[in-house]
């Protein structure tokens, strides 16, 4: 990465770094052959977006030669008629870059120095052009760019009488190089340093914000050597244009074919016109779900971020829900490319409330798996706030100053010393909530949406832009409804059959007994905990729903394996001989893709064209290519006992609920006491009376006989 950084600030310092020396000139161009010291110069600097137009092959490095002319065929290529919305409501063109500030700098005076023949020309007197910096004022500059104290000038000019004492002088290749060797080993320190030197020169002056067509203008500047840096920057640039010096006026320089400056050399330019190049990027943006282990869920809890999180949850009414926002953060490289506003605006659907008790937290990685951590924010170390609207429904966490800081801080960076404070990291923020056990939720596959828009601004605070993306937490139901083989429903009802019919209901995915609530107004019972033990499991009796009788509607199911058991039903029906197994799957609904994307309308779009693909060019920047996140919403489909059936809708919200029916029939007769019964018994026991008394006669006989 850093070969390739300090291969892009060459390339800015050559392009841009238009210093000049004085070079011979035909006697007819002598009157343009010196420089005229009173004249009014001018600074034309118009900005695009080079990694997107790169990207897009219509420009590459071969593309242009810096010439400090204004070059017409530049900006028909990269300012082209296709307008754009920005974040802020306003339009740009083409790949032109708004709201961009540059600050400009006298720095040095432009001086013609001979010397006499010397040991390092001994066969000539040498004349030459050199830059002279007064040594109080330009200690930090110097200093920043390797040259404390006057290293690197050109020593010569110490000994002569006829340069001002009082100055470090020198020749255009000892700054140059100077420049590009401090940027090329730690860009983030020079560009910081010789931002806080211009910044705190009162001579300074910021130059109007670059306009909707990329362009910015100075006029009625003196003559002289100028130190140029990109001091505010809008949403999109990640790296700022690596600081350049320019002479003013410069010498004509020669350009490819379809240049038009002038031939090169042979005049001095007074309105020198720059196209500096900016590297551009934006942050990343994913919005998960799961439910809390405490709640079983489908996840071991830990704090990795594959651990049961989705885009598409399922969980039981008054399960805790657990969130995870991930951000990739921008590339920051100096003070200009700092973050002034990283703000995330939360919302639940209505069917859902934040546990503000549990509250959030925000963590930070170097690395986009989130497996190496750096630190930990909460609440509490007053790094970020947490607001919340009255309804409970909206959540607001803006980073405070303190916690800007640290993100822009200039701590070291895993990613290289290019890069400034968090630069490139991974935010995680992650909090709680709760589903309503009521019919504020939505069941079924309309689902419950959860978004979150991400707000984020640079150091050019009127421009801005927005990420935005949701995650989706369903529920289901179950519709029982319980008949008898001989009385219809409502004569059932009227003789109280339905209340002697008990049904308990078990998750056996996730081995608990459920508890609900009736709400008898609705006839409806809401599904609002869970138990270990069977006999602390709700007890569901047939109630009326929307005038049908012998229901019993249980809303908030999770994607599970429920066991229904009969556990008591009217006098004289038979029980169930075997329990009911109903099986809710959810699963992908890939004819319903998440429409979420489309709703970012106030600036660039997920998966963003711009950044989607970096073309080809291995830029090997910060979230180029930029990860795909399109998903889809959920549906889901049941069984009852294997078979498969037709889920209900609930209101609007199709397959929502599992449908099945139980019907008891009439027991076996057994045979019963009456008039016909002791009939038969008074009749029997008459025969046994006779019997005996004949018995008794007749061995009286025998007795007397033997007498």
């Amino acid at each position: 990465m850093k070969t390739k950084l300090m291969k892009a600030f060459t390339l800015c310092l050559a392009l841009m770094m238009c210093l000049c020396c004085a070079v011979p000139v035909s006697a007819a161009e002598t009157a343009d052959a010196v420089i005229q010291q009173d004249a009014d110069c001018s600074l034309t600097i118009f900005k695009y977006n080079w990694t997107a137009a790169a990207k897009d092959g219509v420009w590459n490095e071969d593309s242009f030669v810096s010439t400090g002319w204004q070059e017409s065929y530049v900006e028909q290529v990269l300012g082209g008629d296709t307008g754009h919305a920005l974040g802020n409501g306003e339009t740009s063109y083409g790949y032109a870059l708004k709201g961009v500030e540059f600050t400009i700098l006298r720095v040095a005076d432009v001086v013609t120095f001979t010397e006499s023949s010397n040991d390092q020309h001994p066969d000539y007197n040498l004349t030459q052009v050199l830059y002279g910096f007064e040594k109080t004022a330009s200690t930090d500059l110097l200093a920043a760019i390797g040259l404390a104290d006057g290293a690197g000038r050109y020593e010569n000019a110490d000994a002569t009488d006829k340069l001002d004492a009082a100055n470090y002088y020198y020749t255009s290749d000892a700054l140059n190089k100077a420049l590009a060797d401090a940027l090329a080993e730690n860009a983030t320190t020079v560009k910081n340093a010789l931002e806080t030197y211009i910044a705190a020169s009162d001579s300074a002056t910021a130059m109007d914000l670059t306009n909707e067509y990329g362009k910015t203008k100075i006029t009625g500047l003196d003559t002289g050597l100028y130190l140029c840096l990109e001091t505010k920057t809008n949403e999109s640039i990640t790296s700022t244009t690596a600081p350049f010096f320019v002479s003013l006026p410069m010498t004509t320089v020669s350009g490819n074919e379809e240049s038009e400056s002038p031939e090169g050399g042979h005049q001095w330019n007074y309105n020198v016109v720059v196209y500096p190049k900016n590297e551009t990027g934006i942050p990343t943006l994913e919005k998960q779900v799961r439910e809390s282990a405490q709640d079983t869920g489908k996840n071991n809890g830990t704090e990795e971020i594959t651990d049961g999180f989705a885009h598409n949850a399922t969980g039981s009414a008054g399960d805790v829900m657990e969130y995870q926002i991930l951000s990739g953060l921008p590339t920051i490289t100096s003070q200009a490319t700092a973050l002034t506003t990283y703000s995330f605006y939360d919302t639940l659907s209505e069917g859902l409330s934040y546990k503000q008790e549990d509250g959030v937290k925000i963590q930070f990685f170097t690395d986009a798996a989130c497996a190496d951590p750096v630190t930990t924010w909460t609440q509490a170390d007053g790094k970020f706030t947490v607001a919340y609207t009255e309804d409970g429904r909206h959540m607001t966490i803006d980073m405070t100053e303190a916690g800007l800081s640290e993100i822009n801080g200039d701590t070291e960076n895993v990613n290289g010393i290019l890069y400034a404070g968090y630069s490139n990291y991974t935010m995680r923020i992650s909090y709680t909530a709760a589903i309503h056990s009521d019919t504020t939720f939505s069941y079924g596959q309309e689902g419950n949406d959860n978004k979150v828009v991400l707000t984020w601004k640079r150091t050019s605070t009127d421009y801005y832009d927005t990420l935005i993306d949701d995650c989706h937490v369903y529920s289901f139901g179950i519709d029982l409804t319980k008949l008898f083989s001989d009385v219809d429903a409502e004569t059932a009802a009227e003789t109280g059959m339905y209340d002697h019919v008990q049904f308990k209901i078990y998750n056996a995915t996730d081995k608990y007994w459920l508890t609900a609530e009736l709400n008898a107004a609705e006839g409806k019972y809401y599904v609002n905990g869970r138990a270990e033990n069977e006999e602390n499991g709700t007890v569901f009796t047939p109630v009326t729903l929307e005038g049908a009788q012998g229901h019993i509607l249980l809303l908030g199911c999770e994607e599970d394996e429920y066991v229904i058991t009969e556990v008591e039903t009217a006098n004289g029906y038979t029980l169930l001989k075997e329990d009911i197994h109903v099986v809710i799957t959810a699963s992908d609904d890939a004819s319903r893709p998440c429409d979420i994307y489309s709703q970012d309308v106030l600036g660039v779009l997920q998966n963003d064209p711009n950044f989607v693909s970096d073309g080809g060019l291995d830029l090997d920047l910060a979230n180029i290519p930029q990860a795909q996140l399109v998903h889809n919403y959920m549906t889901a489909s049941a069984t009852v006992d294997g078979n498969a059936v037709t889920m209900l809708a609930d209101e609007a919200s199709a397959n929502a609920q599992a449908p099945l029916t139980v019907i008891n029939t009439k027991g076996f007769d057994l045979p019963q006491t009456g008039d016909y019964g002791t009939w038969m018994f008074t009749v029997g026991g008459i025969v046994l009376m006779a019997g005996a008394l004949c018995l008794i006669v007749l061995v009286c006989r025998k007795k007397k006989t033997k007498r």
